[in-house]
């Protein structure tokens, strides 16, 4: 199944990275953590449509690591994989 966001709205990936402690230790995925904050952008909406009817055009592009607001975006499940859906707004800086 393919999703194209609509408007301006962004199909993200979180990037989940492994936790190790000073220990060297390994914690699993359940342990008691909180939820990710980047991302890789896999699809964008064409841009939010204004008053006037003009469209403004997205700032990130498909590809794109991303920091995003904690609890902004929308938690999704597709062909059993987990997205988020955000707003443009919820975008707080590209990665580099």
């Amino acid at each position: 199944m393919q999703i194209r966001p609509l408007s301006d709205h962004i199909l993200i990936e979180s990037i989940k990275e492994e936790e190790k402690t000073k220990a060297g230790i390994f914690l699993p995925e359940t342990a008691n953590k909180e939820k990710s904050e980047e991302g890789k952008v896999i699809a964008v909406g064409p841009g939010k449509k204004m008053e006037d009817g003009k469209i403004v055009m997205m700032s990130v592009k498909p590809g794109d690591r991303v920091l995003f607001a904690k609890y902004g975006p929308h938690d999704i499940k597709v062909d059993g994989k987990e997205y988020l859906i955000a707003c443009e707004s919820d975008i707080l800086a590209i990665i580099e």
